[in-house]
């Protein structure tokens, strides 16, 4: 729906210009030129997730004629990958590309804004997103950093991560140094986890020398690229804490203020044909990526013990209401967010996992 309706603005802009033309130029041409600087948090080798920021780069220059530009920088180059969010707000860059979640040292409610442990599938978290509310009530948040907020991507949901050891039971995860941000990482910390926040660049240096014993990332595509195979062989699914992961594009609110409509139409355009492009490349590239981590490279696949996931199902609410007590920010959002999850869970349960489990089972 916002799609179409950003679409339809551009396309009044250019019958307007049509019909004056003979008195003035197009509409296209008097705008003024514009060239804003983006930053990533991930590295241009995980081509699928940065090129989400190319993607809206390309696609906004398309639409205004070469008049709106926006270079796109790694993560590193201008600024750390996790301080993207610091770096839109003071303005240090007009925009940019990231996981909320990697800001809950903030405000714990900026995980609603990528994912909760055993919370939304990447078509919940969509739906929630776009039509639900969802993006309204996180941009109140957002206000108070001064920026305003746009899905930018949808891994879909993501594997469980890299271990040295095998893990077998609840016990085992006691002392174990993770790479895992975000509320799941809090969540891990309850089940004995030592959490780690380490940004997708820093990641296989830290398994290769020993500062982290396991580590989450993305999905079989991706991590292939950080070769984290090379130092542990032992791949867990599900990842539980990421059901339908979101990024997000984040824009300086002056930045935006300043800016044309009919360039705020462009982007807004340009941001949800990357947040529809990533998710079809991740579920056509992860398949074929899996196949090769375990046939070229000695992969082991794993199921998390059903005791880890059932600890895990319990901190995770247990936690959730403990920060609804203490945050009225994190109790809003979450009312809104835990009668959608009920409500779609239950419609996708009748209309599609009944579906797919048959087909599975009965595979041809």
């Amino acid at each position: 729906m916002q799609r179409r309706q950003a679409l339809q603005k551009i396309a009044a802009l250019g019958a307007a210009t049509a019909t004056t033309a003979s008195f003035a130029a197009p509409a296209v041409i008097t705008q003024p030129a514009v060239q804003w600087r983006l930053a990533s948090s991930f590295p241009k080798s995980l081509d699928t997730i940065y090129g989400a920021g190319e993607m809206l780069s390309k696609r906004v220059a398309q639409l205004t004629d070469g008049k709106f530009q926006i270079r796109v920088f790694a993560g590193g180059e201008l600024v750390p990958g996790l301080q993207v969010l610091d770096s839109v707000s003071n303005g240090t860059v007009e925009c940019g590309h990231t996981a909320g979640y990697y800001y809950v040292g903030k405000s714990k409610a900026f995980a609603f804004d990528t994912c909760l442990p055993f919370g939304l599938t990447a078509r919940q978290q969509n739906a929630w997103y776009s039509q639900a509310g969802g993006q309204q009530l996180l941009g109140e948040l957002f206000k108070q950093y001064n920026i305003v907020n746009f899905a930018g991507g949808n891994t879909g949901a993501q594997m469980g991560g890299w271990f040295r050891k095998p893990v077998n039971s609840l016990k085992e995860l006691q002392g174990i140094k993770m790479r895992i941000p975000g509320i799941g990482g809090e969540i891990m910390s309850r089940l004995g986890v030592i959490p780690q926040t380490i940004a997708g660049a820093d990641i296989y240096p830290a398994l290769e020398r020993g500062a982290i014993d396991a580590s989450e990332w993305v999905g079989p595509y991706d991590d292939e690229k950080l070769g984290l195979y090379k130092v542990a062989k032992h791949y867990y699914f599900p990842g539980w804490w990421e059901a339908g992961p979101q990024l997000s594009f984040y824009v300086n609110q002056s930045a935006w203020a300043k800016l044309p409509k009919a360039w705020q139409s462009a982007f807004e355009v340009a941001t949800m044909e990357a947040n529809q492009m990533m998710l079809a490349a991740y579920d056509a590239r992860n398949p074929q990526a899996l196949i090769r981590l375990m046939n070229q490279h000695g992969v082991v696949l794993h199921r998390y013990p059903d005791d880890v996931m059932q600890a895990g199902q319990k901190a995770a609410f247990a936690l959730y209401d403990e920060l609804s007590a203490a945050d009225p920010m994190f109790k809003k959002i979450y009312a809104s967010w835990k009668d959608f999850r009920r409500l779609s869970q239950g419609w996708t349960n009748l209309a599609e996992t009944s579906l797919e489990n048959f087909m599975y089972k009965s595979a041809k």
